[in-house]
């Protein structure tokens, strides 16, 4: 089933490593500040579109899962499903439930909508557009 296959390994490292280069870009700037303008930019717009990868991919595998967990009424199969430890099935329903529930899907959004938007912000300001910003 399609629907339930994760991704390629490759693609999977992708993101994983789009998510590592964003942070560490963005940590870096601390430092690069006090050498040279050009490179804060560079490291900038690195972690920028990094994180907008990085965070609308987090928020594709989140409201799929929840998708699936809502098709297949997960919650509910994990509470009935026969041969486990109260333990087991306590663990089993919380796992299921809060795919549901969790809030990380729509911080995943958040900060890949507010990615996109400083990444236009800033090429604006990089192209000297800052006039209709009204700055």
């Amino acid at each position: 089933m399609e629907e339930t296959e994760p991704n390629p390994t490759p693609i999977r490292v992708f993101f994983f490593l789009a998510g590592i280069i964003a942070t560490l870009a963005y940590r870096a700037i601390i430092v690069i500040n006090f050498f040279s303008p050009f490179w804060v930019q560079v490291f900038w717009y690195t972690g920028t579109i990094g994180f907008i990868i990085y965070f609308w991919h987090r928020y594709m595998v989140q409201r799929r899962r929840a998708k699936l967990v809502e098709k297949y009424d997960l919650v509910k199969l994990a509470e009935e499903t026969p041969g486990k430890t109260e333990e087991q099935g306590e663990a089993l329903t919380y796992i299921v439930q809060t795919s549901l529930t969790s809030r990380s899907r729509w911080n995943s959004m958040f900060i890949f909508v507010t990615s996109v938007l400083a990444l236009l912000v800033g090429i604006a300001l990089d192209l000297g557009l800052a006039s209709w910003l009204s700055l």
